[in-house]
Order: C-alpha cells, then structure tokens, then sequence
C-alpha cells in the first residue's frame, strides 16, 4: 500500500507540475517517415529533423525534447499513446483522454482519492492495461491509474522493469 501511495504521489505531483506551469510538449510528424520528429537542436545544422525515438533488437533510443523531457511512442492495449518516460514514478498513469483512446471504460465522475500531492487530494481510479509495448519490450496485466485531471501520461516503473537499464547521455535516453 506504501508502494503505491509512493507512486501516486509522485505522479500527481509531475501532473500538477504539467497543468500550472503549462507545458506543451511540441512533437509534429514527419508525413514521409511516420515518425514524430522534434526541433533540431540549437547546435545542429539544422539540414535535418531529430527522429523522437528509434527501436532495436538491443532496445529503445529516445531523444530529448526541447522542453527537456524523454516522451516515447507506446502501444497500449495495442493503440499508439505518445507518453512522458518519468524514470522517478513507479506506475503508469493515463490522462483521461489517452485512458478513453485505449478503449478504457471510466467513470465520468472519479471521486475516489489515489494519492495526495501538494495541492492536496489527487483524484482517479485504478485500471489493468492489457497489454503496454515499447520497442520489442511488451508486458501484460499492468496496473496503471487513469487521472481525473492532467494534460500528459506518463510511463514508470512498472513498464520500465522490462529493461535491463535505463540510460541518459546528453540528449539521448537508452533503454536496454
């Protein structure tokens, strides 16, 4: 219980972070390639797009965006979801929208308390994801939280136990 108190603490405060100080995350996608490209870096040429994310056999590679955060496209309950990788959180939790987009049935009103954060009581309801995949890292049966309220999902713990380690060099993020 601890444990996921822990979780929904941590994700209730970078959700809350998220909705005051109003981040956007700012991914467009490249119509030849299919993939989400970001802006170029500032020390780049600026000949081409960064691609967000790249997949191997050896596992995932992840740019950083230009707000400063690792987002990577998933597939949960076999539906893409582009979702902040929050190393920090020991669950997964969805927003709302991406919660109905999955195919999750939710309540209209989530009255049930999950967690507390600074701003006090944080509010939600507990769900099973049937299936979440990154790269060629899948997992079944994950427990996540769908929020009442929150502008971006994120993905902890409970998905990222499926690599060996998880690395940050520069702007790049290598899960393995």
């Amino acid at each position: 219980m601890l444990r996921a108190y822990v979780f929904f603490v941590l994700a209730a405060a970078f959700v809350a972070s998220f909705l005051s100080g109003g981040s956007d995350p700012k991914g467009q996608t490249d119509s030849n390639t299919e993939q989400r490209v970001i802006d170029v870096p500032a020390e780049s040429d600026g000949s081409q797009a960064v691609p967000l994310q790249s997949a191997s056999m050896d596992g995932v590679e992840i740019r950083r965006r230009a707000d400063g955060h690792f987002y990577a496209d998933v597939t949960i309950n076999g539906i893409p979801v582009n979702i902040l990788v929050d190393t920090g959180a020991t669950g997964i939790a969805l927003t709302r929208d991406d919660a109905r987009k999955v195919g999750l049935a939710i309540s209209p009103r989530m009255d049930g308390v999950v967690g507390r954060g600074a701003s006090g009581d944080v509010r939600g309801e507990y769900v099973q994801l049937d299936r979440v995949t990154l790269g060629s890292r899948s997992a079944e049966a994950v427990p996540a939280i769908v929020l009442d309220s929150g502008s971006q999902s994120l993905l902890g713990q409970s998905f990222l136990q499926q690599f060996d380690s998880v690395e940050i060099q520069g702007n790049r993020m290598l899960l393995r």
